[in-house]
């Protein structure tokens, strides 16, 4: 045996020996000091991050419910257009929160979802507002800028159009629809409250100096968020008729106050009509839709379309801003029936 396994040999002796002369334990000794107590964490919840804001649990389920009932819960247009680059900042969730971050959208996105609470508002750092709520630079041309003074400016980051009217020239100058899309975006509302962004063809009747609800306080939010009631208000968006009821001096049981969405609805037709007339739009049955004919025009009958198809798609049939919508259709119709240059 040489005399490294000797040594481990020893080793392993002694250790038996030991363990073997080990005897019974004595009694325990007495207990030590207590240690100093740890400072009480905060109360768990199921939604932590949410309640700091709303609350309770029962507040958070309101709003959820609230939520469902509305047209972003429902995802519309996210699977058409939520991925493509040039449209998701608006039409998914990762798509906007990559603008408000980043300032643009840089490539297409491979599985959009719709908007949710934290598409619009801020988890991490836990500030928990909107987003965006700074002044707005509108798309359509760049330079103008629309500031409601709440978190109404966070809808309108998305709820503009994107297009400018066409040049206002003389009317004999030709302009080009150059496909059956041609106009401004599907959402111009911010642009209607504001009063701007249309072709203010000029004609018998004044274009109003500001904006009637925004002079009177009434903004996005104060009517699309007021509190919840019936489907109306809050979480749903849907417009409130008791907002509408708390400045009007009559109130009314539907948003046709002063008829203005009867006579807006008149004019629109009327306008309609004539495009039609004059070979500008046509009726498409596979659509159901009105649609602009591709081609060259003079000038004023694609300065009427433009107005047409994006007063249209406003959707509120003058409620947004009812002198400007009725001096834009009253002006267009005037001009469209004039013999043509």
């Amino acid at each position: 045996m040489n005399s490294k396994h000797l040594l481990w040999l020893l080793v392993l002796v002694s250790a038996l020996a030991l363990m073997g002369c080990e005897g019974d334990q004595g009694p325990a000794g007495p207990a030590g000091t207590d240690g100093t107590d740890g400072t009480d964490g905060t109360n768990g919840t199921s939604i932590p991050v949410c309640l700091e804001c709303h609350g309770s649990d029962a507040d958070f389920l309101q709003i959820q419910l609230e939520y469902v009932q509305s047209g972003h819960k429902a995802g519309l247009y996210v699977d058409y257009a939520g991925g493509r680059e040039a449209c998701a900042r608006c039409h998914s969730k990762q798509g906007f929160v990559e603008y408000a971050v980043m300032g643009d959208v840089t490539g297409d996105i491979s599985d959009p979802v719709a908007i949710d609470c934290a598409t619009c508002h801020t988890v991490h750092p836990f500030t928990f507002g909107v987003r965006l709520n700074g002044p707005v630079t509108l798309v359509s041309d760049g330079v103008t800028v629309v500031d409601f003074g709440d978190n109404s400016n966070l809808c309108a980051n998305c709820h503009q159009a994107r297009t400018a009217p066409p040049e206002i020239a003389a009317p004999a100058d030709s302009a080009s629809i150059t496909s059956t899309h041609y106009g401004p975006h599907h959402g111009p509302q911010a642009m209607v409250l504001w009063g701007t962004g249309f072709s203010e063809i000029a004609g018998s009747t004044s274009y109003p100096a500001n904006s009637l609800h925004l002079s009177q306080g009434a903004t996005c939010t104060t009517c699309h968020m007021a509190e919840y009631e019936a489907g109306e208000g809050g979480h749903t968006w849907n417009p409130a008729l008791s907002a509408c009821n708390g400045c009007h001096f009559s109130p009314d049981t539907d948003f046709n106050h002063g008829n203005v969405q009867t006579e807006t609805q008149d004019n629109l037709d009327a306008l309609r009509d004539l495009l039609v007339d004059q070979g500008v739009v046509e009726y498409v049955a596979a659509d159901d839709a009105y649609e602009p004919v591709v081609g060259k025009y003079p000038m004023i009958q694609v300065q009427a379309y433009f107005n047409w198809i994006g007063l249209t798609e406003d959707r509120s049939l003058g409620v947004h801003n009812p002198p400007y919508v009725n001096a834009l259709l009253e002006n267009t119709i005037e001009a469209l029936s004039a013999p043509m240059n």
